[in-house]
């Protein structure tokens, strides 16, 4: 008899890559054999994880319609299976997936809205945090104040993407026609900030120096890097408006390898 561990783990190969033999020949029939009765767990399976998916990309769902979406999401199922119990995290795999994913390669944009939405869903869940406390950051020696570096809010997301996505996006969840064949594929490629409000998540463009700016930021540069990334906008007004949004709730000085808490 194999181990518990082995039956296990045969389950877990029966239910997401099919392979029923060894663990079908320990299933007990009880009037339906065993690779029937695995085919309905794992019928389930997939279709848990189809919703799930598609709860995370509504507007890719309705931009390739059910069938298609349900197809690439079984392909995707079985090739990256999950490995948490929390659903929420799943599919982060599934935007390079279909930039990979040849039938929808007539879609170029895809990948790009897909990412979209991962970002406006982590958006969503992320935690909340109280923003940077301003009266700390005032009091960094001007000295000190390039080596900052800032820790984001969590719900802060950048992307960048070749085609107007954040459109597409808006005119597909909104089911807007007109706006979605007034969208130019070839307008030239956007810089996109999502964050969660008060009001909900927002999804911003921002020019492309700026979002290089607050790229540097959000990727642990210092302030000093930052501003040196993006020298023809100006740092100082650029980051009290980030500041005063609450995009960042903590910072530290790299000099001093200390980090500030509020």
């Amino acid at each position: 008899m194999p181990t518990l561990l082995e039956l296990q783990r045969a389950v877990y190969r029966g239910l997401v890559a099919a392979e029923e033999g060894f663990c079908a020949a320990h299933v007990v029939a009880d009037r339906i054999v065993g690779e029937a009765r695995l085919n309905v767990y794992r019928n389930t399976l997939i279709g848990n994880l189809t919703t799930a998916l598609r709860l995370v990309y509504p507007a890719i769902h309705r931009l390739v319609g059910g069938p298609f979406f349900e197809s690439a999401a079984r392909l995707f199922i079985e090739a990256e299976p999950p490995q948490s119990a929390w659903l929420e995290e799943y599919g982060a795999g599934f935007p390079e997936f279909l930039a990979g994913f040849a039938p929808a390669a007539s879609l170029p944009y895809l990948p790009g809205v897909t990412r979209l939405e991962r970002a406006v869903n982590m958006a969503l869940h992320a935690v909340d945090a109280a923003p940077l406390d301003l009266s700390r950051l005032a009091a960094v020696n001007a000295a000190d104040q390039g080596h900052i570096v800032f820790v984001p809010h969590p719900s802060v997301g950048l992307l960048a993407a070749d085609y107007p996505v954040d459109a597409i996006w808006r005119a597909v969840l909104s089911q807007d026609d007109a706006a979605m064949t007034a969208i130019d594929l070839a307008a030239g490629p956007v810089w996109l900030m999502v964050e969660r409000n008060a009001s909900g998540v927002e999804v911003l463009r921002l020019p492309e120096p700026e979002w290089r700016f607050m790229s540097e930021l959000c990727a642990s540069r210092s302030l000093q890097e930052a501003i040196d990334a993006a020298p023809e906008i100006d740092a100082a007004s650029v980051l009290a408006g980030h500041l005063a949004a609450g995009r960042f709730i903590r910072f530290g000085l790299r000099s001093e390898l200390i980090q500030v808490v509020n």
